[in-house]
């Protein structure tokens, strides 16, 4: 007999998110929250991943997932190809959200604002970290162009490789970083009966308002 997703329901006890006790800066919240589910998600490497939406030129979301590199008060951190659907969506409309979701603790995120490239050389020092596989693979993809099989990719992949054969890849212009600088955090709770818990902070005047929203 097949399953019937309307029967697929969970019912979320572990925390309660409460008005007092909570940072006036989201910032501080969010890296709580990051923290910890980096200790309690499984498997703990993922516990960065999020869902980034963009709007292109004509007004339809996308969504994907990704990796948060890094955040500070300036914002949230992600690399990518500028050139890439996203690349595009976000030079047409420099607007994004992310979402984060961490089932082990019965939390989600929500973060929304205006999207900036960051600077060469932030982009450089974090190129210059990642695997050597991955910046080869930076250099022989040209993401989210179509490709005729398969076998085109492996063949960029060894041209690229023999290219640079003994040396370290320099970052190509067409790759960097993005900043998601946060006009709105959403922070939410899962609780008992679906009456979850949702702190809502808006930055107003360069300062952060809190309202606690209904589920």
């Amino acid at each position: 007999m097949p399953l019937s997703l309307a029967q697929l329901r969970r019912n979320y006890t572990l925390y309660g998110l409460r008005d007092d006790g909570v940072p006036a800066d989201p910032m501080e919240l969010f890296d709580q929250w990051l923290n910890q589910a980096r200790k309690t998600e499984v498997p703990p490497a993922e516990a960065n991943s999020m869902a980034l939406a963009t709007v292109d030129r004509d007004g339809h979301a996308h969504c994907r997932m990704l990796l948060l590199k890094g955040f500070n008060a300036q914002g949230l951190f992600f690399f990518g190809h500028y050139l890439s659907a996203k690349g595009q969506e976000l030079a047409s409309n420099p607007h994004a959200a992310m979402t984060f979701f961490w089932p082990g603790l019965e939390r989600q995120v929500r973060v929304e604002g205006p999207v900036v490239k960051v600077d060469e050389q932030l982009s450089d020092d974090y190129f210059d970290v990642r695997p050597a596989a991955s910046q080869l693979g930076t250099w022989a993809s040209p993401q989210s162009q179509a490709l005729s099989h398969r076998s085109e990719l492996d063949t960029r992949l060894r041209e690229v490789t023999e290219h640079f054969a003994g040396r370290q890849p320099p970052r190509p212009e067409h790759w960097g970083g993005y900043c998601l600088q946060p006009r709105r955090i959403e922070f939410w709770q899962g609780r008992p009966n679906r009456l979850h818990d949702r702190l809502d902070y808006r930055l107003h005047d360069a300062t952060w308002q809190r309202t606690r929203l209904a589920p």
